[in-house]
């Protein structure tokens, strides 16, 4: 068996402790060398207040994680390909396409392995919707993402500033899967809306069509309250397919369909490690293009202003 990969992981955050750590602390691929952050560090192991200084005290890793906000992470994956590191770069892999385009270059002249991961890609029922829509006929397809960002993302004002995407941050998970099962589409009509007092929408309206012009909808709202939904249905001439809770669950015609159990972070932790070994990277920007798009061609609607703490009078 290799070596396990000696991973650094930047930016010690709630997706990081929920989903990254556990991974990596599972999986024979890896070994947890350091981590960095400014918010705190994790007990056992050695924790530094900037990606520089672990990467000065660590020249052993093979490998950083990159877990910050999109806003950071050029910088950072930048330093850690010109210190020879293979890159991991949470979803959204950067706040524009042109700066995930030289980090790409950047890791070809470099010689490392960089990934632009999309954990609900690997959600349990995504690649079997994908093969069961393959070669089949699509009427329509709406997608609804809605969830209360009280409850997912309180207190975080990063996702509300410029660069942060707003509600397209859980809605590029929406994306990500559809431009994994479907054809490519495009984007011809969006209406954003921006809450007055905030830079970045609370909710989305898209429309999308592919070459045949099939209508694709997609739904983004961050003012759900009660059960979340996160929803994609496909109309086929065979029958109607339902990717459901962000493609845990799928039917075909109404009858669930047999999925293995959910391990979409383990997913991509496994694509990580095949990368390194191989010398290959894999950065898909098509998600990422949807999103621009939308924030370039969509029509900016104002409305009321968004706090973080529920209204009590």
């Amino acid at each position: 068996m290799a070596n396990p990969i000696r991973i650094g992981l930047v930016g010690v955050g709630k997706i990081a402790r929920d989903q990254h750590l556990p991974v990596i602390a599972a999986s024979p691929d890896y070994s947890l060398v350091a981590v960095a952050s400014r918010h705190g560090g994790l007990d056992g192991v050695p924790s530094y207040g900037s990606l520089e200084a672990m990467l000065a005290a660590h020249g052993d890793l093979d490998a950083v994680a990159l877990c910050q906000p999109p806003q950071a992470r050029f910088a950072a994956a930048l330093a850690g390909i010109a210190a020879g590191r293979h890159v991991f770069l949470e979803k959204p892999p950067g706040a524009t396409l042109a700066e995930v385009g030289l980090l790409v270059e950047a890791a070809r002249t470099r010689g490392v392995s960089l990934f632009a991961s999309w954990h609900s890609r690997c959600a349990p029922g995504v690649e079997p919707a994908r093969r069961w829509l393959s070669g089949r006929r699509i009427r329509s397809v709406e997608m609804a993402w809605l969830e209360d960002v009280r409850h997912w993302h309180p207190g975080q004002d990063w996702i509300w500033d410029a660069g942060g995407m707003g509600v397209f941050d859980p809605g590029i998970n929406a994306l990500s899967i559809a431009t994994h099962i479907l054809p490519p589409f495009h984007l011809t009509g969006a209406t954003l809306s921006v809450p007055e007092n905030r830079q970045a929408p609370i909710a989305a309206d898209l429309h999308f069509a592919d070459a045949a012009g099939t209508p694709i909808r997609a739904r983004f709202d961050w003012r759900q309250t009660g059960p979340q939904t996160w929803d994609i249905r496909v109309e086929t001439d065979d029958g109607t397919l339902v990717l459901s809770q962000g493609g845990a669950i799928l039917t075909i015609d109404g009858r669930d369909q047999p999925l293995p159990p959910e391990a979409e972070y383990r997913g991509l932790y496994d694509r990580f490690a095949a990368l390194v070994r191989s010398g290959a990277s894999d950065v898909d920007l098509n998600p990422l293009i949807h999103a621009a798009d939308a924030f370039m061609r969509g029509e900016r609607r104002t409305v009321e202003a968004f706090t973080d703490r529920p209204d009590t009078d």
